[in-house]
């Protein structure tokens, strides 16, 4: 179901593909983040790492009432601080969806799913 805003010119309907793409995209320009994750990890009991040609793979978007909550499943660079990642790719994912489209994030949840090199 899109999110509708509404301005003096009319209304624009941006739809959660779009979302989970742009929060994608902010992530995997952070420091320290290697790739996205499948979240179906837990069931596949493997990180299946995700190249960029999927931005929103990885990326649950999910509206309670008005708030809206960003889960990103990541996979993280090895030698690198998983709480200043993960703080980074919140911060960054939460100023581009505000920024961009214009949204308050209430959430960005983060759930590292692996540890891997760098190339």
């Amino acid at each position: 179901m899109p999110i509708q805003v509404k301005n003096e010119l009319g209304s624009i309907h941006v739809s959660d593909q779009i979302m989970s793409t742009l929060a994608g995209s902010a992530a995997v320009e952070c420091y320290g983040l290697v790739g996205m994750a499948s979240r179906n990890q837990l069931k596949d009991g493997f990180a299946e790492m995700l190249g960029r040609e999927n931005l929103s793979r990885g990326v649950v978007v999910r509206r309670e009432q008005d708030l809206l909550h960003i889960d990103l499943y990541i996979i993280v660079s090895y030698g690198t601080k998983i709480s200043e990642v993960a703080h980074n790719v919140q911060n960054r994912v939460k100023y581009m969806l505000n920024e961009v489209v214009g949204l308050e994030v209430d959430f960005v949840n983060i759930f590292v799913q692996g540890v891997r090199v760098a190339k």
